[in-house]
């Protein structure tokens, strides 16, 4: 055999008509950028099959849900052990995570040999060759008698169940969180059936097994140590926690070594295999299977063809075979015989050692295509040589390129379908640019001189749109295995802490029913002549003694003033077989410093925007009966007088509390002197909706107002208002119950948050119900809780934003928009993003559903037992055994938060089961109420004078 040194003949021009031939020969294996794009669509149609339940079981990208809901904040800390299995060798590992500040893992580890006879013997062998390793680590670390939990990666597609036994298990206590040199006794049960072995495995009678019961197995029949599995992890899986504990923006995990695989952060709606829609979970992609029903054929060559026949597993991880370690050396080889048969290389000689599988390895393809060509080429001879060859120079160059056409193939392949899992993060966060980091291992992506830097460059050219970067990790399998306990860990802790607080907002049945006597009670005292005055609820009359029956006709002015806007109304009834109301107005602001400025300034206000109306009605001198919808707390003694008791709803305007606002209303239009008002009617909103739909509905004598406050009125036995003279008939009161626990009444179900709130509001210690439940509070209350759980840094990672701090900030609205959000929680990042909490997560936006979601349903199960309370008074008063009566409702927090009306409806039918109850949306009941009260007024009258 020649011995002469064919770098002597190497030359540039040499170098580039070697590559020029094999480039014309390997030209399939050449794949161009239109290409890639095309594989990219492909695997993101195979993405959509696996998260898909119908298609799932067909599909060869099975996107395994992994049960990991959340990457590392960087607060974990414990002592774990972790178990490394997915290669001929495995690790045991001892680890310390340190965070809260430091932020720091120590590691200690030992490899274990796993034989070849092992490998490939039964099962029960296998696991009992693990246990015997893990005794002999437990041994030398002088911990055996210790029980600490573990993390176990085992790199093999696996079919997870749940691992929130942890979560439910710390929340009841049973389990505190590892803490070095303490020991612990965990109860959890996660399983991993192994749908295949892959990498060379064939261990008999584990494929469709649980391998953490075959691994406790083994551990039981020794008997010397015991340790508590917490997590089942995916290499890949591993990798990415790792590197999110460095870099929070890390959600992908990518492994290109002996085999390879994907893994990332899927929205919780997207995976249809499993159930629930909030938050997000880490999917194992399984990708080596990409193209096993198919899909990659028209890519696959013929070398791609023969080296599958020539596999332990034909006709599987298809994709895989065209990128990983265990097969790139092998398509080289493959190619190299191929070529030398063809006369292209080594004259057209081979020899055995080329013709024996897996003698040309992987390792081999990174010292030919080292940086240096020269290098390269004398790397390539020396390789050559030792597969009893005698290369040219011509021969080097070739298989160098040989080498180059395949691991490039490999880069971009694996560039195209990393694109596809980036665009699928993207359109989850319908961002227009996406930041992310990828956590990335594997010999190939380590070792390989070129492999990085070509699929980088290729993922940034396929998508230009994601701001990319490549986050090697440091021991993902081992440190990454922890590093999920660790989480896992974290979570539990911080749920049963929020869970403990939230809790306090949550009423049981009994409490509920408590809440519904408690205030029956009140509404007797505020009946009576006697109790009225220490009454919290004060069942004022109201004067309107009959609903709507129909016949009333005529043109009516009406005034509707009960936040920081006022409206003037024209509003024409008609009878007869044409009913109808027609309504015309015009909506007025009322300035801060009005509402809480003088009297006389705040009705001067208002007789402006009279003035302004009627010249633009062209009704100037007109003077028609008017009904003024004043939504404070009045005392009446007849229709058309009200004594303002107290202000509400941020309104301090001084000079009117126990004055009667429609004297101070004259006056301000008496000193005006431009026109005269007919005024028949003062009435509060809750009795306009009550009218309002009892207009469409005769069997509404039920109003309820749940929106900037609440309230509700209803029809109630003139014998049982013992503030008017006279036992017949009926009259609708007032109930006032914003008022009610002003008495204390409540205190027992108040919360921190509660007091917080009264304490800052403008009358500490009033409307305390109200406060509760109505929209101009609960957005505070949700702030507050907020701000609790930042404080104990289980939201936010800790760190509040300043707009977070502001009184006021978090407007009820936001309730109703986040409960209503079903788009990945884009809703709730935009409007936490509107707070200046720029920095929050998917799993942040998640909890501050939770706790809008606990605060507006009490908020609704009160209002549910406070009506339960006054229907089942209107049913006792009429002695009936079962009431059919009608609710007209009006209030922004009813009307546009998507479940508050039916959670206060199921608690009403819980806690009034005698009654049944219809509710009717109101349609203006403010405006056109006050209107039908006067219509109804005049009709009485006119009744009357006949």
């Amino acid at each position: 055999m020649s011995t002469s040194n064919p770098l002597a003949n190497y030359s540039t021009e040499l170098h580039d008509d070697q590559a020029d031939k094999v480039d014309k020969y390997l030209h399939n294996l050449q794949l161009s950028d239109k290409t890639l794009m095309d594989v990219s669509l492909r695997f993101r149609r195979e993405m959509d099959k696996g998260l898909c339940r119908d298609t799932n079981p067909t599909a060869a990208v099975k996107m395994l849900p992994t049960f990991v809901r959340s990457t590392p904040d960087g607060t974990e800390q414990g002592q774990f052990l972790a178990l490394d299995l997915g290669g001929s060798n495995f690790r045991v590992l001892l680890v310390k995570v340190m965070g809260n500040g430091e932020q720091k893992v120590e590691m200690e580890s030992q490899i274990y040999d796993i034989p070849e006879h092992i490998m490939r013997g039964s099962g029960s062998e296998f696991f009992d060759h693990i246990a015997a390793c893990l005794a002999n680590y437990l041994d030398k670390m002088g911990m055996k008698d210790k029980k600490l939990p573990l993390g176990f990666t085992f790199s093999f597609p696996c079919q997870q169940t749940k691992l929130d036994e942890l979560i439910t298990s710390i929340k009841h206590h049973e389990i505190t969180p590892p803490q070095p040199n303490i020991q612990h006794s965990l109860s959890l049960n996660p399983q991993a059936v192994l749908m295949s072995w892959t990498k060379g495995f064939r261990s008999s009678g584990v494929e469709g097994q649980d391998v953490v019961s075959l691994l406790r197995k083994s551990i039981k029949k020794r008997g010397d140590f015991d340790i508590d599995i917490v997590s089942v992890v995916n290499d890949t899986v591993g990798t990415m926690m790792t590197c999110g504990f460095d870099d929070r923006h890390c959600e992908v995990g990518l492994i290109v070594g002996t085999g390879t695989n994907a893994c990332y952060m899927e929205q919780m709606r997207n995976i249809g295999v499993l159930d629930g829609d909030e938050g997000r979970m880490c999917v194992n992609t399984e990708w080596g299977a990409f193209g096993d029903d198919g899909a990659l054929e028209d890519l696959r060559t013929d070398i791609d063809r023969e080296l599958d026949a020539g596999s332990f597993n034909p006709g599987k991880q298809l994709f895989e075979k065209m990128i990983s370690g265990m097969y790139m050396g092998e398509l080289v080889r493959l190619i190299l015989v191929k070529m030398a048969r063809s006369q292209l290389l080594f004259q057209g000689k081979t020899t055995s050692e080329l013709l024996t599988t897996g003698h040309f390895s992987t390792s081999h393809i990174y010292a030919i295509e080292n940086d240096k060509d020269e290098e390269g080429i004398a790397s390539a001879e020396k390789i050559l040589r030792g597969l009893g060859l005698d290369p040219s120079v011509e021969d080097c160059i070739a298989t160098r390129r040989v080498c180059q056409i395949v691991s490039t193939r490999a880069a971009h392949l694996c560039a195209s379908s990393l694109a596809s899992v980036l665009r699928q993060i993207r359109d989850n966060k319908a961002a227009e640019k996406l930041r992310v980091t990828i956590g990335v291992d594997g010999s190939v992506y380590k070792n390989h001189p070129e492999f990085s830097r070509r699929l980088n460059k290729m993922v940034r050219r396929l998508v230009p749109d994601c701001d990319v970067r490549f986050l090697q990790s440091q021991d993902g399998s081992g440190k990454g295995a922890a590093m999920v306990t660790a989480v896992a860990f974290r979570l539990a802790n911080q749920n049963a802490d929020r869970q403990h607080i939230l809790d306090t907002l949550r009423l049981s049945r009994e409490q509920l029913l408590e809440v519904k006597r408690r205030f029956s009670e009140e509404m007797t005292r505020g009946l009576s002549k006697q109790t009225h005055k220490q009454a919290s609820i004060k069942m004022l009359p109201t004067y309107v003694r009959s609903t709507p029956d129909g016949s009333e006709h005529g043109d009516f002015l009406a005034l509707d003033l009960g936040g920081s806007s006022f409206r003037v109304l024209l509003v024409r009834v008609r009878s007869g077989t044409k009913r109808s109301v027609d309504m015309q107005q015009k909506i007025y602001s009322i300035p801060q410093e009005i509402m809480q400025g003088t009297g006389e300034e705040l009705f001067n206000h208002i007789v402006d925007c009279i003035a302004d109306f009627l010249e633009y009605m062209g009704m100037k001198g007109a003077s028609l009966p008017l009904g003024f919808t004043f939504s404070f707390p009045c005392d009446q003694t007849k229709l058309d007088e009200g004594i303002l008791l107290k202000w509400t709803k941020g309104f301090k305007a001084s000079g009117c509390e126990g004055k009667d606002v429609v004297a101070l209303l004259k006056e301000a239009v008496r000193s005006r002197g431009e026109f005269d008002l007919n005024f028949v009617a003062v009435v509060n909103d809750t009795v306009g909706t009550m009218m309002t739909c009892g207009y469409e509905d005769p069997k509404c004598e039920v109003g309820l107002i749940v929106g900037t406050g609440t309230n509700a009125c209803y029809m109630e036995e003139m014998h049982n208002i013992e503030l008017v003279e006279d036992d017949n008939g009926r009259m609708c009161v007032n109930v006032e119950w914003g008022a009610f626990g002003e008495n204390g009444e409540l205190e027992e179900f108040c919360t921190e948050f509660d007091r917080l709130v009264d304490a800052c509001s403008n009358y500490p210690g009033k409307q305390r119900y109200e406060k509760m439940i109505s929209g101009m509070y609960l957005g505070e209350i949700v702030r507050n809780v907020l701000l609790d759980f930042t404080a104990k840094g289980l939201l936010f990672r800790g760190k509040v934003s300043e707009r977070l701090k502001t009184r006021g900030i978090f407007e009820t609205k936001f309730l109703s928009q986040i409960e209503s959000d079903r788009l990945a929680m884009r809703q709730v990042r935009s409007i936490l993003q509107h707070l200046g909490l720029t920095g929050s997560t998917c799993d942040d936006s998640v909890l501050v559903k939770e706790v809008c979601s606990v605060v507006a349903r009490r908020a609704a199960q009160l209002s549910g037992a406070g009506l339960a309370a006054v229907v089942d008074k209107i049913r006792q008063n009429r002695n009936l055994n079962q009431l059919s009566i009608t609710v007209g409702v009006d209030g922004t927090l009813y009307k546009t938060h998507p479940h508050f009306s039916a959670i206060m409806q199921e608690t009403l039918r819980d806690l009034a089961p005698q009654c049944e109850v219809t509710f009717l949306k109101s349609e203006d009941g403010s405006g056109k109420g006050a209107a039908l009260i006067t219509a109804v007024a005049c009709r009485v009258k006119n009744e009357g004078q006949q």
